[in-house]
C-alpha cells in the first residue's frame, strides 16, 4: 500500500472514532436522565481538551514522542476510556470517562495531521485528498447502527456508540504502529509553546478581528447542530433511531462533493461571498428544520446543505489564512481559528443549546416536548448576524485567490 493510501486510511479511522458517537451523544444523555447542565458539562469536555491542546498537549507530543507512537498509545488508552464510559449510567463516572477520552483523543487530531504533512511530498496539493478520508470514515461508521439500534432504541442499545468507537480506536492504535516513522521535532522545528500569544496579536488587524468574531458565531451554530439534530430527527420528525445517523451522514457526502468544487467557487465569487454563502447554508438548514418538520423529504434533502455550510465557510477560512497571511504567522493564525472551531465554539454550544432545549420544553405525558420552531430560530438569527458582519465589515486584503487553489 502506498504512502497516500496508508495516510488516507489513517484519517478514515481517526474521524470514524469521532463520528461513531458524536450524533447521538446528547440524545443518549437525555435517555440517561442527565439534566441540561450535566449534558453541557459533558459536551464541553471536547472543547476543554481542544483548549488545553493548543497550550500544552500538542506541544508536548510534538517535542517528546514519535508521532505514530503517540497515536498508538493515545488511541489505546482513549479506547479503554470509551469502553468505561459506555457502561456508566450515573453522571459523575460517565463524565469522568468521557473527559479522559476527550483529553486523550483531541490531541491526536493535530498529530494525525502532522504525520500526513511530514510524509507527503507536496502537502499543499495532496493533503485535501488525504483529509477526505476522515469524511468517508464519518459516513461509513454510521451504517453499523442500522443493525445495532432499534427504531426506538433504549440506553442499553445506544451505548453501542461508544463500543463501536472503542473498537475503531483499538484498530487505529494497532494500525498507527505501521505508519511511517515521524520522529519528535527538536529545536527550531518544534512548535513554540507560547505561539498562541503571537496569534492573539493578529486580532489587532480589523479584517482578522471581524473574521474571528464571525468564525466564533458560526462555530457555535455549527456545533449546536450536532447537539440538537439527532433528537430533532427522532423525536419530532419521526425518523427511526437506527436510521438517523445515516440521514445525518448525507451531510458528509455533500461535503465531499462541495470540496471538489470549492477552488473554482473561490476564484469566481471571492472570499467574502463564498463565506457568506457558507453561513447562509446554516441559516437555511435551520429554517427548514423550523418550518418544515413534517416533511421528511425536505428534512432529509436539507442535510445536503452541510457540504456548503462546512466547505464554503470553515474550509474557506483555512484556505484564506494560508493565502492572505504572511508565511511566518500562518501556523499560529490557523491555530487561532482552530481554537474557535474545535474549542470555544464547542464549549459555548454545549452550554447554550441544552439550556435552550430545556427552556423551550413543555411537560407532557410522553415526556418533555421541545418547541423546535422557536429553538431553531435562535441559530438562524445568529447565522444572519454573522452574514451581516461579513457583508458590511469584512474587508480582506485581496478580494479573491490570486491563483487557482486546491480545495
Amino acid at each position: 500500500m502506498g504512502v497516500k493510501a496508508r495516510l488516507f486510511l489513517m484519517m478514515l479511522l481517526q474521524i470514524a472514532v469521532w463520528g461513531a458517537w458524536a450524533p447521538k451523544l446528547f440524545p443518549y444523555m437525555g435517555l440517561l436522565g442527565f439534566a441540561p447542565w450535566q449534558q453541557s458539562l459533558v459536551g464541553s469536555s471536547w472543547g476543554v481538551a481542544a483548549l488545553l491542546g493548543i497550550f500544552f498537549s500538542n506541544q508536548f507530543a510534538d517535542r517528546n514522542f514519535a508521532a505514530e507512537r503517540f497515536m498508538a498509545a493515545s488511541h489505546l488508552l482513549s479506547g479503554l476510556a470509551l469502553l468505561f464510559t459506555a457502561f456508566q449510567t450515573e453522571f459523575w463516572p460517565f463524565f469522568a470517562g468521557y473527559l479522559v477520552y476527550s483529553l486523550l483523543y483531541v490531541p491526536t487530531l493535530s498529530v494525525s495531521n502532522s504525520i500526513a504533512f511530514a510524509n507527503l511530498k507536496d502537502p499543499a496539493k495532496d493533503f485535501g485528498a488525504i483529509r477526505m478520508g476522515g469524511t468517508v470514515g464519518w459516513m461509513l461508521v454510521s451504517w453499523p447502527f442500522i443493525f445495532l439500534l432499534a427504531a426506538k432504541a433504549d440506553p442499553a442499545q445506544v451505548r453501542s456508540i461508544f463500543i463501536v468507537a472503542a473498537v475503531v480506536s483499538f484498530a487505529l492504535a494497532a494500525y498507527s504502529l505501521t505508519l511511517p516513522h515521524t520522529p519528535p521535532k527538536r529545536g527550531d522545528e518544534a512548535a513554540d509553546p507560547l505561539a498562541w500569544r503571537e496569534a492573539f496579536k493578529l486580532l489587532r488587524v480589523p479584517f482578522v478581528a471581524v473574521l474571528f468574531v464571525v468564525t466564533f458565531i458560526d462555530s457555535v451554530v455549527h456545533n449546536g447542530y450536532f447537539v440538537m439534530a439527532d433528537a430533532f430527527l427522532t423525536q419530532r420528525v419521526g425518523i427511526a433511531g437506527n436510521l438517523s445517523m445515516v440521514v445525518l451522514s448525507l451531510g458528509q457526502l455533500a461535503e465531499i462533493v462541495t470540496m471538489f468544487v470549492l477552488g473554482g467557487v473561490l476564484i469566481r465569487l471571492g472570499w467574502k461571498v463564498t463565506m457568506i454563502v457558507g453561513v447562509l447554508g446554516h441559516a437555511a438548514r435551520f429554517l427548514v428544520f423550523a418550518f418544515l418538520p413534517d416533511s421528511i423529504p425536505a428534512i432529509v434533502a436539507v442535510q445536503l446543505l452541510h457540504g456548503i455550510a462546512y466547505a464554503f465557510f470553515f474550509a474557506t477560512v483555512y484556505i484564506f489564512v494560508d493565502a492572505a497571511f504572511p508565511k511566518d504567522v500562518r501556523s499560529t493564525a490557523q491555530g487561532l481559528f482552530n481554537l474557535l472551531i474545535l474549542g470555544v465554539g464547542s464549549v459555548v454550544a454545549s452550554f447554550l443549546f441544552p439550556h435552550l432545549m430545556g427552556r423551550f420544553s413543555t411537560p407532557s405525558a410522553a415526556g418533555p416536548e421541545v418547541d423546535y420552531q422557536t429553538l431553531f430560530l435562535v441559530p438562524t438569527g445568529m447565522a444572519l448576524v454573522a452574514v451581516l458582519l461579513l457583508a458590511f465589515f469584512f474587508r480582506p486584503p485581496q478580494p479573491r485567490p490570486l491563483e487557482p487553489v486546491a480545495a
